[in-house]
């Protein structure tokens, strides 16, 4: 039976990808890059997120992660792999994924029966996901599985974001949406970054969301007080679709059971991990 998109979506949004977000923000993964001297917390993301890939310089990151601004890149790559190796930074970010999870949860929940089922379970939808032209995903999936139940649950989470997000891509390029247009959009959703935090973390200046909001006004996406315009929901919602049908195949083959007892339990950890303080409260544009 096939699924209904929406709810490998909805497992996606609230017990996926949240849970492979909290290295984000953790301050653990700081500690663990600055004894080898990525101190930079730009540099920190950077150079954490795109390791898997090897030491690539800021063309292929701006690429495959779409929504920086390229001039931020080229401030810290190629160069912070002259300061630690590709291989240092996976390991130490492993590193913080264990300590972030030990902190958030809790030794009783990183330790439980239900972590290993979730992990078993992610680790299954996984099997499902597809290399070809997902570049940051077929990147992940090179890496080893880790052994402990929390650390395989959190690369398999790892794993099922970029394939989704790789589709993602293939989705707003569909929509002719820019790298700008594209975050000014999701923020009008209310469940995108805030302004401060897309400015902190992608690189942009207010001048450039102003001006990606005044093309998508002339488009007829966004209203005079940047709200999504009927128009604009349509764009949005028919991104989200082309990207639940080009990341369908893990949850396909993990089926409807097992993919509802992941969102179960996921759902379950993220509640704990953002109760815990893994998230900024003014991270997302809407509370």
């Amino acid at each position: 039976m096939t699924l209904h998109p929406l709810a490998a979506r909805r497992c996606w949004h609230t017990a996926i990808n949240p849970l492979h977000a909290t290295i984000y923000f953790s301050p653990d993964l700081a500690k663990e890059l600055a004894p080898l001297g990525i101190e930079d917390p730009v540099a920190v993301n950077l150079a954490s997120r795109s390791a898997a890939m090897g030491a690539v310089g800021p063309g292929t990151v701006t690429a495959t992660f779409y929504n920086y601004r390229h001039d931020l890149l080229t401030r810290h790559l190629p160069a912070v792999w002259d300061t630690a190796t590709p291989e240092q930074v996976l390991a130490a970010r492993l590193r913080a994924a264990d300590s972030t999870l030990h902190r958030l949860l809790g030794t009783e929940t990183v330790e439980s029966a239900e972590m290993a089922e979730a992990a078993d379970l992610a680790v299954l939808a996984t099997e499902g996901c597809t290399r070809h032209a997902r570049t940051l995903y077929a990147a992940h999936a090179d890496l080893p599985v880790p052994e402990a139940a929390h650390l395989r649950l959190w690369h398999a989470t790892t794993l099922l974001r970029e394939h989704r997000g790789d589709g993602h891509l293939a989705a707003l390029l569909l929509a002719g949406l820019d790298p700008v247009e594209a975050l000014v959009s999701h923020t009008a959703t209310g469940r995108g970054m805030s302004a401060k935090w897309i400015k902190a973390t992608r690189g942009w200046e207010q001048s450039d969301l102003d001006a990606a909001t005044e093309r998508l006004r002339a488009r007829g996406i966004l209203d005079v007080d940047g709200e999504l315009t009927d128009e604009g929901q349509a764009v949005r919602e028919r991104l989200e679709a082309d990207t639940d049908r080009l990341d369908a195949a893990p949850y396909e083959h993990l089926g409807e059971e097992r993919l509802a007892r992941l969102a179960e339990l996921g759902g379950a950890f993220v509640a704990q991990a953002t109760g815990a303080g893994a998230f900024p409260r003014d991270l997302r544009s809407r509370a």
